[in-house]
């Protein structure tokens, strides 16, 4: 029950400061099955904007340490605001959380117990216009999570060749119609080049079939997520981290993983399945966690959630 008061009132918080618009995902799920413990030294791989984190540190305690990492050095910042009151164990990291291990030896840090990694992309993010996720919102074509990136979506889009598009679309969007929209992509910027996030949604509405435009999502949403996780290298990425951070775990230590995906969630499936049959990991829950219908509801952003936890042996 003091559990249970405890998120409650972080949910509350969360959701009335404006520093904290993002309400972290599956948080009871988290807690329970993550379990971390007063003096646990814990990485927050996706810290966001700390919501995760804040509740972390409440329960490992003052002689607890976090390790908070973030390719998003504005939601660094803001997380560093967010999390004050325990900046005197925290390390603010602003770095991609597949260089986990430079990382904590950087802290000299050799092991850790307890390892999140929320894969999603943020409220925060989402919703400013100016970085482009969203093609709720005019703003222009960049999408980089790490505002220091050189390549962004407008330089993929206005340069990758039509066979190079439809190949994005297809394998990180799994979009059924990414030749069609590949070629009007192409077509269009022959004439200018395609900047904002408008000009691009309204090219694949124009590109789609008219019927497959009456589904319950939006038209352009799997456009838009092949392009964001080409952008971010993000399966790539993934791969490289989950070695890392399996390696950088403590014998009985926790690693949860929050993918939205499939794309994301298969590859977590497949290296915890792999790690477990050699013996090494512990599965402690065989299937993903979803969130509850409560939390759906409240919370649109966590419909599609699906959090893996395990245990290394």
């Amino acid at each position: 029950m003091l559990m249970d008061q405890m998120i409650m009132d972080h949910s509350q918080e969360t959701t009335s400061n404006e520093n904290t618009a993002h309400i972290p995902v599956m948080l009871n799920e988290v807690v329970e099955y993550l379990k971390p413990e007063r003096g646990n030294i814990v990485v927050d791989g996706t810290l966001g904007l700390g919501g995760h984190a804040e509740i972390l540190l409440k329960l490992i305690g003052d002689k607890g340490r976090l390790i908070g990492i973030d390719r998003d050095a504005r939601a660094l910042a803001l997380a560093r605001e967010n999390l004050s009151a325990y900046q005197d164990q925290c390390d603010f990291v602003h770095e991609n959380y597949a260089n986990i291990d430079a990382v904590l030896a950087k802290l000299n840090i050799k092991d850790v117990d307890r390892i999140l990694l929320d894969l999603g992309i943020s409220s925060f993010q989402l919703n400013d216009p100016q970085r482009g996720f969203s093609f709720r919102a005019e703003g222009p074509l960049d999408m980089r999570m790490d505002q220091d990136s050189y390549i962004s979506a407008f330089d993929l889009v206005n340069s990758l060749s039509e066979k190079e598009i439809s190949a994005i679309l297809k394998d990180f969007g799994q979009e059924r119609w990414h030749h069609r929209i590949a070629r009007y992509v192409v077509q269009r910027r022959s004439e200018k080049p395609i900047e904002t996030t408008k000009e691009l949604s309204d090219i694949i509405l124009r590109a789609m079939p008219r019927h497959s435009r009456r589904e319950k999502i939006h038209p352009a949403t799997r456009t838009f997520q092949a392009f964001r996780i080409a952008v971010n290298r993000e399966l790539q990425g993934l791969e490289e981290a989950l070695d890392k951070c399996f390696d950088c775990l403590k014998t009985g230590g926790r690693i949860g993983i929050i993918a939205f995906h499939s794309l994301e969630d298969r590859i977590v499936k497949q290296k915890f399945r792999s790690w477990a049959k050699s013996g090494e990991l512990n599965l402690i829950v065989k299937k993903p966690l979803r969130p509850s219908d409560g939390e759906a509801k409240f919370n649109s952003r966590a419909r599609s959630a699906r959090l893996r936890i395990a245990e290394r042996i």
